[in-house]
């Protein structure tokens, strides 16, 4: 049986290296629990693949075609279906991701054969493969279509335990195309410039549980942690297997496990892989301590939901995200005396906000020469199955929905859209290993 797992061809308009590792990540898991399988994984949304080299890939007639979906590849992927039905008219297709998690529905328009909800991807396409394989047709853990009908799953695929939550194989990854992609710091996306990014998967599931945020909704509120000695053997390995200039930490709030987090800068500096790293978390889940010690094993930037420090704004975070200046700014000088950049992502259009008090983040931001990384305020529970496919890709977070774009839009969109914008420099602190 051949399986291709793909993430279609499209132009992104935001891109971070750690949400196309779902790709990776699927193929990884079907070759550990499907060795009859011939799994391909192939990431064509880096402005990397033509709609000529796709068609090259499926003349080679997958048995099934597992596509990846996402709020912002909604709008390639009717095109991808056509493709796959014309070159592999054979294939079953399963599309699993950030957006069938939230809204399956949604999908019940296009030529599919199987959606993946809510739940981990990897056992969702897993129970696909192995259902067809044993030629049970398509299982009762997803949505399937029956002559035209669709099924509702029975129960969801089930979760990884953390210890079985999988690693991507490096060798797969198109890491030049992804180079390009954040070259340009005015974008202000994820990765750091000039500088080869290594992105480990090391949790799933978030307790803070934001209103505008999907992953609760997608891999629950109860967080699944690697363990350390996992992650650190993965990092060795990768960068035995091909050079990196640095490892970016993929988890939503990395520091949620303080102790985790301990242990982890003591390994990592004991097996002597010397790669500066990064980290997402929340301001709350930082304290002076912990910052220090995180400098010294050699993280160099912590991205941060501080969202607004307007008070009138508060009342659309949850409370773990209630933050002062006073502390914002505390935090920041102990950043600043770590050696660690602090990147802090700012809503342009939060519920109670105005342009004043995102005028005032902002300003707070780089006085303590952190790095801004403005988003467009997203309520994903606006979302609708009925809505069209323009409508839903309006939910990248780039963008005010139709019928919600507030009376300051151009405002926001000056400051979402500025290529004037101060870039970073921490790129400096980083030795150059991989090839230009």
């Amino acid at each position: 049986m051949k399986v291709l797992v793909l993430w279609p061809p499209q132009v992104p308009s935001y891109f971070n290296a750690g949400h196309h590792l779902t790709v990776f990540n699927v193929a990884s898991h079907l070759r550990a629990v499907c060795p009859f399988a011939q799994v391909r994984a192939v990431d064509a949304a880096a402005l990397n693949v033509t709609w000529k080299a796709l068609g090259d890939l499926l003349m080679d007639q997958p048995d099934v075609v597992a596509l990846a979906n996402d709020f912002d590849s909604v709008d390639a992927l009717g095109r991808t279906v056509r493709y796959t039905r014309e070159l592999a008219p054979r294939a079953t297709i399963v599309t699993f991701g950030r957006l069938s998690a939230q809204l399956p529905d949604f999908f019940h328009q296009f030529d599919l054969d199987a959606v993946v909800g809510p739940g981990d991807p990897e056992t969702g396409v897993e129970d696909v493969v192995r259902s067809l394989a044993e030629g049970r047709g398509v299982p009762g853990s997803v949505w399937s279509r029956d002559q035209g009908e669709w099924r509702a799953p029975a129960s969801p695929p089930r979760l990884l335990k953390a210890d079985e939550l999988p690693f991507p194989d490096v060798s797969e990854i198109p890491y030049r195309a992804y180079d390009r992609l954040y070259v340009d710091d005015s974008a202000r996306f994820c990765g750091i410039p000039e500088r080869r990014e290594l992105v480990v998967p090391v949790a799933r599931g978030c307790p803070v549980d934001c209103d505008f945020c999907d992953i609760p909704g997608r891999e629950g509120k109860a967080e699944r942690r690697q363990p350390v000695d996992r992650v650190v053997a993965f990092v060795r390995d990768a960068t035995a297997r091909m050079p990196f200039d640095y490892v970016s930490m993929y988890a939503p709030t990395f520091t949620l496990r303080r102790p985790w987090v301990l242990d982890f800068c003591t390994a990592y500096e004991e097996s002597g892989i010397g790669l500066p790293w990064k980290c997402t978390t929340t301001l709350h889940h930082l304290n002076d301590e912990l910052v220090r010690r995180m400098g010294e094993s050699g993280c160099v930037r912590i991205s941060v939901g501080l969202e607004t420090l307007e008070p009138a704004g508060h009342a659309a975070l949850p409370r773990a995200k209630h933050v002062a200046q006073e502390r914002f700014q505390a935090t920041a000088e102990a950043c600043r005396a770590a050696g660690i950049e602090l990147n802090c992502f700012v809503i342009l259009g939060l519920p109670g906000t105005s342009p004043e008090g995102v005028t005032h983040t902002i300003e707070a931001v780089r006085e303590v020469e952190g790095r801004v990384r403005p988003t467009i305020y997203t309520d994903f529970g606006q979302m609708s199955a009925d809505m069209d496919t323009p409508a839903i890709a309006a939910f990248n977070r780039q963008l005010f929905r139709a019928g919600q774009r507030p009376s300051e839009a151009d405002w926001y969109y000056q400051v979402m859209f500025d290529p004037q914008a101060p870039a970073t420099r921490v790129f400096e602190r980083i030795p150059r290993r991989a090839p230009e």
